[in-house]
């Protein structure tokens, strides 16, 4: 391991560090450590790393914000590469733009929003990296990335590929972006509209989440995906799991479909709960909750 850190320190400007805790890196806290830790500063050193790991057969993982993200106690056995430093911007005249596949997402809101571009206002306040919201096809309000996603330049081991929007295959949070491949850059396609109307709606947008979803403890986002026709929170609700917690995790008294950490929670904790919740859930409506965040590592 040490000899294949230092050989990715030799072709690496940014950080690369073994036994990395990632609870620095999830926005829950939680997650034991990575057997090595990545930070590319371009596109260039990720294809690098990508080309690496695949020659010695390492797994990995792409981190953006480190939401909607569970990492078990026993940490991640391979790589993880963090790719907070790929934040490039380009607007150009017609609308379009290429931005990083690591650019947080109310960033490139704001950016929008003050050139008069419309498209992703909704999106406002949600925790998430470009090359996150392409995969999962984040979405908020009547606003998803498919409806302004051109294109996306997936990095492999064998280089990069640009797939536009059909082959990608934006659905209800999901798409068709291989696993082995990581959103390097976005293509985006903006419609024209005031810049004081859209600054207005993600206000609007910012002040709804605040307190609809300002729960004041650590937590990854909304845990469960909305069945056809209902509401995760509200069928959580009315199960009677609204502040339920096993150890240092708990679901909140305020949104019920956010499970948050009150201090000191690990990821058992919050799994028990996740079953728990699917149980209680399943056998009160007959419905199984499917899990919206992502989980990963050693038990």
């Amino acid at each position: 391991m040490n000899a294949l850190a230092a050989e990715l320190r030799g072709i690496l400007q940014g950080p690369v560090l073994v036994g990395e805790l990632l609870g620095r890196h999830t926005t829950w806290r939680i997650g034991g450590p990575a057997e090595l830790f990545v930070a590319p500063r371009s596109e260039q050193e990720l294809l690098a790393v990508l080309h690496l790991l695949a020659q010695v057969g390492m797994p990995w993982m792409a981190l953006g914000t480190g939401s909607n993200l569970l990492v078990r106690d026993g940490g991640y056995r391979g790589a993880i590469i963090h790719m907070g430093a790929l934040q490039t911007m380009e607007f150009r005249d017609d609308g379009t733009a290429r931005v990083g596949g690591g650019l947080p997402v109310m960033r490139l809101v704001r950016q929008a929003v003050r050139r008069g571009l419309a498209g992703i206002e909704d999106l406002a306040g949600i925790p998430a990296t470009v090359g996150g919201a392409v995969v999962m096809n984040a979405g908020a309000g009547e606003q998803a990335m498919a409806g302004v996603l051109q294109g996306a330049f997936l990095a492999g081991a064998e280089g990069m590929e640009y797939w536009p929007a059909a082959r990608l295959d934006l659905r209800y949070r999901a798409s068709a972006v291989p696993a082995d491949r990581i959103v390097a850059a976005a293509i985006l396609r903006f419609s024209f509209a005031d810049a004081e109307m859209l600054e207005s709606s993600v206000q609007h947008r910012l002040s709804a989440r605040r307190k609809a979803q300002g729960v004041g403890k650590p937590n990854a986002g909304s845990v469960f995906k909305n069945p056809p026709g209902q509401q995760a929170w509200r069928l959580i609700d009315e199960s009677g799991m609204r502040g339920r917690s096993v150890g240092g995790a708990q679901v909140s008294e305020k949104h019920a479909n956010f499970i948050v950490n009150r201090g000191g929670a690990r990821a058992a904790d919050v799994l028990s709960l996740i079953g728990e919740i699917q149980e209680t859930v399943r056998g009160r409506t007959g419905i199984m909750l499917e899990p919206e965040v992502q989980v990963i590592g050693e038990a």
